[in-house]
């Protein structure tokens, strides 16, 4: 059976690794210092920012020729399980981590905002890939925060560190973002596969047998974390994912209302509705007409338009 170790707090971290614990909250840890380690797969308590010295093609991170290769940078949230079982083999680690108690953040300004950084429920093979100079200023925010670590804990120790970790999480959105653009082929490939499942799910029985196509659906069907596949979404056609579901959901019932033979119930139905009402009011919204008026209004445009 697979060993699972829990980590709930820097100290249990730091047994793991021999390290010493200066704060009881967070930890900055430079792997390149640490001798060789047995690796088990991890249930993190923890928020976690691992940089990893691997270049690219040697780890399954799904990285393309053209991504960066001086560092990959990922992320793990409290409640993931991470890490790799080396099945008792020692390891050499490099690169440096951040971790921190949900604690050290709980009524900061980061603590309400940390759901905005999203690339902290992206999968690992959907990591961050730095150029020299990305990885360069990541390290000078962990030597920041590790300098403050260091310090005697006074009233200000709390804000500087955590200001300092929110500096570091703001060059990583910026950092994806870049990603993103230089991922422009890839994203494009994914937009198309989107739309074809968009395709398939109505022209199929999809919508009766499944219900409406959620964002976690559709993610999961092209192999991306839901946050991923909603940022990258947001990124290429500056829509939300599920904006961009309900556009096709409203575009496809505008071509079925035209079939006089199928009744608005039937056509809601069809297209994963639970509820007539529910339909009505998203058609509404989206078009200013309920699906009779619209029935209405375009019916005899579209006979002289046969």
């Amino acid at each position: 059976m697979e060993q699972v170790d829990r980590i709930d707090t820097i100290g249990q971290y730091h047994q793991f690794t021999g390290l010493d614990t200066l704060h009881p909250l967070i930890s900055v840890v430079n792997f390149n210092e640490i001798p060789t380690i047995q690796q088990f797969r991890r249930y993190m308590g923890l928020y976690a920012v691992f940089l990893k010295n691997i270049k690219c093609g040697d780890i399954t991170y799904g990285c393309q020729p053209y991504d960066y290769e001086d560092g990959t940078l990922v992320f793990v949230s409290p409640g993931q399980i991470y890490g790799i079982d080396s099945k008792g083999v020692t390891i050499k680690p490099s690169g440096y981590g951040l971790l921190f108690h949900p604690d050290l953040i709980a009524g900061t300004s980061l603590g309400r905002n940390i759901k905005d950084y999203t690339f902290f429920l992206y999968e690992v093979n959907e990591a961050l890939h730095l150029s020299k100079k990305e990885r360069k200023t990541i390290i000078d925010c962990l030597e920041k925060i590790a300098a403050e670590i260091d310090q005697n804990i006074d009233k200000h120790s709390k804000t500087l560190i955590v200001s300092n970790i929110e500096v570091l999480l703001n060059y990583c959105m910026r950092f994806y973002d870049r990603q993103f653009i230089t991922r422009s082929n890839v994203n494009k490939d994914i937009l198309v596969r989107f739309e074809n499942l968009m395709n398939d799910y109505f022209h199929s029985a999809k919508g009766q047998d499944l219900g409406l196509p959620s964002v976690t659906w559709c993610a999961e069907q092209l192999h991306l974390s839901p946050n991923y596949f909603g940022d990258l979404i947001k990124k290429e056609t500056g829509n939300t994912a599920l904006d961009y579901i309900q556009s096709r959901l409203i575009e496809e019932a505008k071509l079925r209302i035209f079939d006089i033979s199928k009744s608005i119930n039937d056509i809601s139905f069809q297209l994963g509705f639970k509820y007539q009402q529910h339909f009505t009011r998203l058609f509404k919204q989206k078009t200013g007409m309920t699906p009779n008026e619209y029935r209405s209004f375009t019916g005899p445009l579209h006979s002289k338009l046969q």
